[in-house]
Order: C-alpha cells, then sequence, then structure tokens
C-alpha cells in the first residue's frame, strides 16, 4: 500500500478529484494548507496597500492506494494539476506499512 500526497493550488482540487475518480480512487483525504517552494511567496495589493504574502494558500491531497495503481493516480494528479506556471505543486509517494479500517477492523489492502 502506498500514500500518495499533492499539494496543489486550490482551484486545482476539482479537476484532481475527477482525474482520481476516472482512475478508481474512491477516497481522498483533503486539507487546506499554507506554504511556499521556489516563488517564496507573492505580493498583493489591498485598498491601495502592496504587502507580501510569505505562505500561499494550497490544498493538500492524500490518497492511500494499492501499489499498482500509484503510476496511474500520480499521472492523474499531475496532468489534472499542471499549468505549467510555478506554484503547481509538488506530489510525493511514500510506503505504507498496515492500514485498519477502525470501524471493522480490518487490515490490508482491505482496508482501504
Amino acid at each position: 500500500m502506498i500514500l500518495v500526497t499533492a499539494v496543489v493550488k486550490p482551484y486545482a482540487l476539482g479537476p484532481v478529484r475527477e482525474a482520481l475518480s476516472h482512475v478508481g480512487i474512491s477516497g481522498m483525504t483533503i486539507s487546506e494548507v499554507k506554504g511556499f517552494g521556489r516563488q517564496r511567496g507573492h505580493t498583493e495589493v489591498y485598498r491601495g496597500a502592496e504587502y507580501q504574502v510569505d505562505f500561499v494558500p494550497k490544498v493538500k491531497v492524500e490518497v492511500l492506494t494499492p501499489a499498482e495503481l500509484v503510476d496511474d493516480v500520480v499521472e492523474a494528479i499531475t496532468s489534472a494539476a499542471r499549468t505549467g506556471k510555478i506554484g503547481d505543486g509538488k506530489i510525493w509517494v511514500t510506503a505504507v506499512d498496515s492500514v485498519t479500517r477502525i470501524r471493522t477492523g480490518e487490515t490490508g489492502p482491505g482496508a482501504i
């Protein structure tokens, strides 16, 4: 089992969710997060005053998937969230040793 974590722009969440459903992903966890990468934030103008936004709002998408679907999941997220501009986000893949469904006590891939 693999945990695929992606940090994307907030407006990309809808297309990412739709792309993941097309590859057979039925569940995910979404968190609103803030951060910065190479862009180091940006400046905005509010009521005529310019100010620095150090942490850019993003959405973190976490998907627990069987190992055989990892490439499809990464490709779906990449194609749905890519604009070609700085700040599109990142995806990382982490191995998961075990999973337990709390309601039934079921473990392993069946708990996904």
